[in-house]
Formats: C-alpha cells, sequence, structure tokens
C-alpha cells in the first residue's frame, strides 16, 4: 500500500510523489532545497515581459504591449521598448488632427515610419486612429458646417483605411474612441476651440438617434481596412449606464450588418478613479469581457496608466501604482481562456510623461519602478492560477 505521499508547490504547479512500501525505511526520502525553489522564481520573473507571455499563456490569447509617439523611434525608450514587447500603439500621430488636419493637408511621414519600425522588429501596431474629441482645430471651428466635417472625417477616414490595409503589421485599429459620456449621453460639441469637445457629432444623427460618424466611420474601415481588427474604444471607468449605451451602440451597428472586432477601455486610473478600490468595479470589469467574448469582440486595455499627483510619499505612491496594475491584470490574465485579450501601457517612461504625473514604468531617470516588477509577476503568477 502507499504508506507516504509527498507534495511540493513548485511555481504552482503540484508535483507528488508516492511509493509503495511495507517498510518506512524504504521510502525514497525527496528533498528540494527551498533556496533553489526560490531562485528558480526569481529567475522567471526576471524574464522579459515578452518572454512571460509567450513561455505562460497560450498563443494569441494575451497581447502585452506599450504605446509609443514619434519621438520616441531611435532613443533608450525604444530600446527600451524592446527589450520587453512586441505590440505597439501609436500615440497621436495617427489620428486626424496630424494626418488630414484640415481639406488639402495630408501628413503620412509618422505613420510610414512606424510602419517600418514594426516590419524591422517583428511588432504588432495598433493605430489609435479614432474619429474622436481629439479633433483638429479646424474641425473645431464653431463655424463648421456638418458638410465640411463629413467630407474631412470620410476623406481621412478612407485614405487612412486604403493605406493601412496593405501593411501586415496593422493588426488593430481604433475607429471610434469616447464616443459616450460617463452618465450614459452622446459626447457632444461645445463653443471654442479649446475645450474637450466632440464636432463630429454636428454631421448629424440617424433615426434611432445614433451619431451617423460612427457608423459612417465603421462603414469606411469594414470597406476599405478588411484586414484591420476593428475597434470601438472607450474611455471612463466602469460607470454601468455608460457601458450599457456602448454595448447597446455596438449591437446595433452588428445588427445593421456593420462589422465591429473588439471593445477597448482606455484605462486611465488615478487614486481617486475608484475602479481599483472597488470590488464590484472589477467585477464590473471581467463581466465586461465576458460580454465582449461572448459577442465575439476581443477586449482590450488601450492606454492604461496610474497618475501620481503627490510627491510627498514616493513609496506609498508608487505601492499603490503597482498595487492598481496588478488588480486590472489579474482581471484580463482570467480572462484570456475565453477570448483574446490585449493590453497597452500608455508609455514607458516617466521622462516622456507630458502630465508629470509619473504614471509609467520607469521613472525620469529610466530606472525600473516597482509597478514594472509587480507587472511581471503577476502576469507569471497568473499564468499559474486562473481561478
Amino acid at each position: 500500500m502507499f504508506k507516504y505521499f509527498y507534495l511540493i508547490s513548485l511555481f504552482g504547479v503540484v508535483i507528488a510523489c508516492a511509493q509503495e512500501s511495507d517498510s518506512i525505511d524504504s521510502v525514497t526520502e525527496i528533498v528540494f532545497d527551498e533556496v533553489e525553489i526560490k531562485a528558480a522564481y526569481q529567475a522567471e520573473i526576471r524574464k522579459d515581459i515578452k518572454v512571460i507571455i509567450k513561455e505562460n499563456y497560450p498563443k494569441n490569447s494575451f497581447v502585452i504591449g506599450a504605446t509609443l509617439s514619434y519621438n520616441d523611434f531611435g532613443t533608450v525608450t525604444e530600446a527600451l521598448f524592446l527589450k520587453d514587447f512586441d505590440y505597439a500603439t501609436s500615440r497621436n500621430f495617427a489620428k486626424q488632427p496630424y494626418v488630414h488636419p484640415e481639406p488639402g493637408v495630408w501628413r503620412w511621414d509618422r505613420i510610414e515610419e512606424a510602419v517600418v519600425f514594426a516590419g524591422k522588429n517583428n511588432i504588432q501596431l495598433r493605430l489609435h486612429s479614432p474619429i474622436s474629441p481629439q479633433a483638429s482645430k479646424w474641425a473645431l471651428n464653431d463655424d463648421r458646417t456638418a458638410k465640411e466635417l463629413s467630407e474631412n472625417m470620410e476623406e481621412y477616414m478612407k485614405a487612412l483605411c486604403v493605406k493601412i490595409n496593405e501593411y501586415p503589421v496593422v493588426k488593430w485599429m481604433d475607429v471610434v474612441n469616447e464616443t459616450i459620456e460617463r452618465d450614459g449621453n452622446w459626447f457632444m460639441d461645445k463653443s471654442g476651440i479649446d475645450k474637450w469637445e466632440n464636432p463630429w457629432v454636428k454631421i448629424g444623427f440617424d433615426t434611432n438617434n445614433v451619431p451617423l460618424y460612427i457608423t459612417k466611420a465603421f462603414k469606411i474601415s469594414n470597406e476599405f481596412a478588411p484586414n484591420v481588427g476593428q475597434i470601438f474604444n472607450q474611455h471612463g471607468g466602469m460607470e454601468p449606464v455608460m457601458w450599457e449605451q456602448v454595448k447597446k451602440t455596438v449591437l446595433y451597428l452588428k445588427s445593421q450588418g456593420i462589422r465591429v472586432d473588439g471593445l477597448g477601455w482606455q484605462c486611465h486610473l488615478k487614486p481617486q478613479s475608484r475602479v481599483v478600490d472597488n470590488p464590484e468595479n472589477l467585477e464590473y470589469l471581467a463581466s465586461l469581457i465576458d460580454w465582449a467574448h461572448a459577442n465575439d469582440l476581443s477586449f482590450h486595455v488601450t492606454e492604461m496608466d496610474y497618475h501620481i499627483h503627490s510627491e510627498s510619499n514616493f513609496r506609498q505612491e508608487y505601492e499603490a501604482q503597482a498595487a492598481a496594475y496588478v488588480a486590472i491584470l489579474k482581471v484580463l490574465a482570467k480572462k484570456t481562456s475565453s477570448g483574446l485579450v490585449t493590453c497597452n501601457f500608455w508609455g514607458i517612461t516617466d521622462k516622456d510623461d507630458s502630465k508629470n504625473t509619473h504614471r509609467y514604468l520607469y521613472d525620469e531617470q529610466m530606472k525600473e519602478k516597482p509597478v514594472y516588477h509587480a507587472v511581471k509577476k503577476v502576469l507569471y503568477d497568473q499564468s499559474k492560477n486562473k481561478n
């Protein structure tokens, strides 16, 4: 009979050993050096982020990346990116304000350089190129007519889609962004050109009160960028009234025969954002991902960061920042078994943080912050425990 049964947990994997014997003396004793186990674990979480993902998650289930601005190419930031990531998002250089800010003006140089960079380094690209409140001053002018705005938007979307559809490195594009307010109402236009507003609603609404720019943008991307995954991106936190309107809009588009491939959430976090501090919000995030996968949509965290506004206690703030990233990544990792999940960090180094809120993985001296190590640890740990 079995006299002894040894159980040792190694990286979350249970190793069992048993020996059939009538004599205690004949049992082979198995000894694992605790120091060696810890050293092996530390070796695992010291690996680059892309290696941890590749070795511990099914292929094409979990994609982790970071945002690059045009000025990052050829810098230390680029080198840090290449060490850990094989998925990049364009910061703002693929948007309407840069590419086609007004009639007759076109600028493709930065998209083209990003494509060359991606091809050279085997990087998957998501173009942050949505029709959104991030519009040019020409578009924000209060005197713009619906016809002028529609022509500019359609010209930009068609030319963009035709161009990127031929680039295999471009895997996804944000088609629209920030369409709905936290209270569930449409993001509307405002007077002047210095406010956060959405001028595209002036194009009009259809008979179901859905802004025409949303349906127009997706119809154009469907027709002219069929090779690119098409994302409906959204800001805010975990406000149910907002997300229910997002869901309703996505399902409406699908009911009209319009293709939507993914649902995106920006995930800009702050100490008072209440997303990670309230378990109900994390549960809602999990249910939102479930809804996306159930409706044949991939789920994308598109702009993740955590703002630190106080410099009085960096150690405490850094710990809170790391804990916030961990809380979100735990939810994402658990959902990789039901569909594609991607996560994009909105930056790499605080040196490049224009808001000076210390929100990224490395500090101003390009040194790894606690959040960087926490990200690697949670990605590895969750791969061994997805329950």
